[in-house]
């Protein structure tokens, strides 16, 4: 669920570590890190925190988006699973899209389309999809870009998640001749589902969340839209490990 400060005021009480602080530890706590799987715990951790507006501004200042950047240069594939998913539950947001794009992001987002982990690539489809637009196009809209996206939009029933991101992405950019239509209510639908996720009115609902230590995919939608098939191609991702602050 979305917070604001006064439900983060009820949240942690009096004595309780304030947003900010508690963020500032976790970054602290990964740079003196020392050993992989802590700094892979502490990156999910930050992760869970990129899904949400109330922590943008503590993630601008504190460098966090820089943070999951790096960590997709990383070789430790856990790293770059986790550092993409924050990326892709940050960038919806545009002040966090243009950070993203003016430190060098988009070519390390792309580049993990051709990772061999499911989420990652997942993670970076969503990504390319917020990260996409009239600034940028030139950098994402390549032809060896295009040509993996409609490999994964041609994905059959054992890739529905890459599949159905990929035509999302291909629908709402490449603007595909003979979708035109489509592609405008997918627009307006998925721009509908984001303005309103800001004011709190939305409903996740989880397809697994039995394992909290792992990556869970979660389904975002609008209570009062019914947009049938259109569902299952508008996804919102968050990495669901540990708890909340």
């Amino acid at each position: 669920m979305f917070t604001n400060a006064q439900r983060q005021v009820e949240r942690t009480g009096r004595h309780g570590t304030p947003r900010d602080q508690h963020l500032q530890d976790l970054v602290t706590q990964f740079q003196e890190a020392t050993d992989e799987e802590s700094k892979e715990r502490i990156v999910a951790n930050l992760a869970n925190f990129a899904y949400d507006p109330y922590n943008y501004t503590f993630m601008r200042q504190l460098n966090i988006l820089e943070l999951f950047l790096d960590c997709i240069t990383e070789p430790n594939e856990r790293l770059i699973e986790f550092g993409i998913g924050g990326i892709c539950n940050s960038c919806a947001d545009p002040a966090n899209a243009s950070v993203i794009t003016q430190c060098g992001g988009i070519p390390l987002v792309i580049q993990c389309l051709s990772s061999p982990v499911k989420n990652t690539v997942n993670y970076a489809l969503g990504a390319l999809y917020y990260l996409c637009n009239p600034s940028t196009k030139k950098d994402i809209l390549k032809p060896e870009v295009l040509k993996a996206v409609r490999e994964y939009a041609a994905a059959g029933d054992a890739n529905t998640s890459f599949r159905n991101l990929a035509n999302a992405f291909l629908d709402k950019h490449s603007i595909r001749q003979t979708d035109l239509s489509n592609t405008a209510f997918t627009s307006f639908i998925h721009d509908t589902m984001i303005h309103q996720a800001m004011h709190n009115r939305l409903v996740f609902q989880a397809e697994s969340t039995t394992d909290t230590t792992t990556s869970v995919l979660v389904n975002l939608y609008h209570p009062y839209i019914t947009v049938g098939p259109l569902r299952q191609r508008l996804r919102f991702f968050i990495i669901v490990v540990g708890s909340f602050a």
